[in-house]
């Protein structure tokens, strides 16, 4: 492992260079650089703001070479809010980078990562077989939120509701996928609710999964931590993602019959992981 504060080529910005040439060095998704140095208005500069389009979220951007100290882990709340403040209808992340993420600082950050939208990341420069490589990993995530359905008493309808809104086709696409659904748990039915298909086991909400039928296709959400992998499966199988919704951690795509007979394996695993990452939570 190479320290990039004690090496005498490498510097803070060239860390900061290499992120704004390749954001995906984060692990965070696809970004898009918005600014480097933004002023911020009676404060310093931000170092990197990011952009991830598909999710209407903005990542404000905190480096650090060395261990963590008091000053970056406050400027980086400092820059995070000011830019909430500015521009409020965006989804604002707080992300701070450092090389070393000392135990005394993580346990304090925890605290703060209850309540802002704070995630933390060691950056580690390796050398391997001659060439410089940065590892990212993320120490500190998001909180995850409940699930929307959760934030609201969903007033409860029945299947002709949704046939009245949708189609037969979509509505039977719904019910093609509980049979995949019903595969980990034969308990597993679908709960009608005015603003979405949900699941249900003995009559009680379980999540994982969502439905939204429309005419010719069906809005499909899973309860899943967003990752590269995941991004690329669902791009490779031409599944097109909506969004990803960062508050909630949930994918929303969208699905066609054909999609569910030419990937069923792969909607499958979405399921299984949606389940397991959802299990994990309760």
């Amino acid at each position: 492992m190479i320290s990039l504060k004690n090496h005498p080529l490498y510097s803070e910005k060239w860390l900061q260079e290499r992120l704004a040439e390749d954001p995906s060095l984060l692990g965070l998704g696809e970004l898009t650089l918005k600014g480097i140095e933004r002023r911020q208005p009676k404060a310093g500069r931000l170092d990197l703001l990011f952009s991830d389009d598909n999710s209407n979220t903005r990542y404000e951007v905190e480096l650090q070479l060395g261990a963590t100290d008091e000053s970056h882990i406050i400027r980086t709340i400092e820059y995070w809010d000011i830019e909430r403040s500015r521009f409020p209808q965006y989804d604002h992340v707080a992300v701070l980078v450092a090389e070393d993420v000392t135990t005394r600082f993580l346990n304090v950050i925890s605290l703060f990562n209850k309540s802002i939208p704070l995630i933390v990341i060691q950056m580690r420069a390796l050398e391997v077989d001659g060439m410089l490589t940065l590892s990212a990993t993320s120490v500190l995530d998001l909180t995850r939120l409940g699930t929307e359905e959760e934030d609201e008493v969903a007033e409860a309808t029945d299947r002709n509701y949704w046939l009245s809104k949708s189609s037969d086709k979509s509505l039977g696409l719904v019910d093609d996928i509980m049979k995949l659904i019903q595969t980990i748990d034969p308990l597993f039915e679908p709960k009608y609710n005015k603003p979405y298909i949900g699941i249900a086991k003995n009559g009680i909400p379980n999540n994982f999964v969502s439905f939204v039928p429309r005419k010719d296709r069906t809005i499909m959400e899973f309860r899943i931590p967003r990752s590269d992998e995941i991004s690329s499966l669902l791009d490779e199988a031409g599944i097109e993602v909506l969004e990803y919704k960062i508050k909630w951690g949930r994918y929303r795509i969208r699905i066609f019959s054909d999609t569910l007979t030419n990937h069923s394996s792969l909607i499958l695993s979405l399921i299984q992981m949606a389940h397991g990452s959802y299990s994990s939570d309760d």
